[in-house]
């Protein structure tokens, strides 16, 4: 069965991201082709719990960016058979809570790991090339010579080799980088073939010019780079952060950067979110952007489609290509059985 034409299906689906669809227009196409009713985000930004309490419950799916799908949300979400992320990380999604009432869960792996190893690279030049400092410098009638240095030659430690770590790897070779990689799952037949080498955290955090981030966000990860993981670091590196803000004590690399102890930080995620108070956006060697990794034309239009059709496919009655509770497919057995 073509996943992509489903003859019936009087679905309401709540599509939450902004950026859904804005540069190519077949997601929304797809889902209309397959008789669903779309519902869009009407607030231009992320959707509070309260506002996501008060839509739910006439809903059959949902593609959702960062808003918080919670416990609480989900007991209000009578009819919520799928859940499409548009994007690939779920820590804004109680997975369990899903797989309980038998809710579908899928995201869109790769579709912007590109996008945002570009931006880290861009980050990195930003902040070792001080050119963030420069602008404003000229913007505000001064010029001023800042001496930074060349990623050629230097040592990258990069903290999780899943696709976007390793989307980072691939063009890290291009500036001749020494690659230092940590993840709780090394894969060293990967590794051998881009140069890479896996280490201890800690021992990459001594040795690494730069230390980029690309980790998913669990119990384990929570402040990884902690007060005392920064008191390892180099006075002379600095820090990457794409994935995701709570990786980061924000206080303590807040005192390591102004206390000279790190050279600089760029960052496009932040503990709380959306944050343009944070004291670190007073610290000069900072670069901050808003959360912009995967916020490219060919980003968002890959997830868009991924999303539409893992949404398509699980309403049909199917487990999408790239579903994440696998297990949920016990509890829609079982749902059959029972009615319940």
């Amino acid at each position: 069965m073509n996943k992509e034409v489903i003859e019936t299906m009087p679905h309401k689906i709540l599509i939450t991201p902004r950026t859904f669809a804005r540069y190519d227009a077949r997601p929304l196409d797809l889902l209309r082709k397959a008789g669903c009713e779309l519902i869009l985000n009407p607030f231009g930004r992320i959707m509070t719990e309260e506002e996501l309490v008060a839509c739910i419950p006439e809903v059959s799916g949902v593609i959702v960016g960062l808003d918080p799908i919670t416990e609480r949300v989900l007991r209000k979400a009578g009819r919520l058979q799928a859940i499409a992320k548009y994007g690939s990380g779920t820590d804004n999604i109680d997975l369990h809570s899903a797989t309980q009432r038998g809710i579908i869960v899928a995201n869109t792996p790769g579709a912007n790991s590109a996008a945002v190893a570009e931006l880290a690279i861009g980050l990195m030049l930003a902040v070792a090339r001080h050119i963030a400092v420069c602008d404003r410098g000229i913007r505000a009638g001064r010029w001023e010579s800042q001496k930074g240095f060349q990623l050629g030659g230097k040592t990258l430690g990069i903290l999780g080799t899943g696709r976007i770590g390793r989307e980072l790897a691939l063009r890290a070779r291009c500036f001749d980088m020494r690659l230092l990689c940590y993840d709780i799952s090394p894969d060293l037949a990967w590794a051998k073939q881009v140069g890479a080498t896996y280490r201890p955290l800690e021992e990459i955090l001594s040795a690494a010019d730069i230390v980029s981030l690309h980790l998913p966000l669990t119990a384990a990860t929570h402040h990884i780079i902690s007060a005392d993981a920064l008191a390892l670091m180099k006075k002379s590196a600095i820090l990457i952060n794409t994935a995701r803000g709570e990786h980061i004590d924000e206080i303590a690399l807040g005192e390591a950067l102004t206390g000279n102890r790190l050279a600089g930080a760029g960052l496009d995620v932040w503990e709380t979110k959306p944050e343009v108070n944070t004291p670190l956006a007073k610290i000069e060697n900072t670069v901050l952007t808003s959360h912009i990794g995967a916020h490219s034309r060919e980003a968002a239009a890959a997830m868009g489609l991924t999303s539409a059709r893992n949404l398509i496919s699980a309403l049909a009655g199917d487990l999408p290509e790239f579903t994440v509770n696998p297990e949920v497919q016990a509890k829609l057995k079982q749902k059959n059985r029972t009615g319940r």
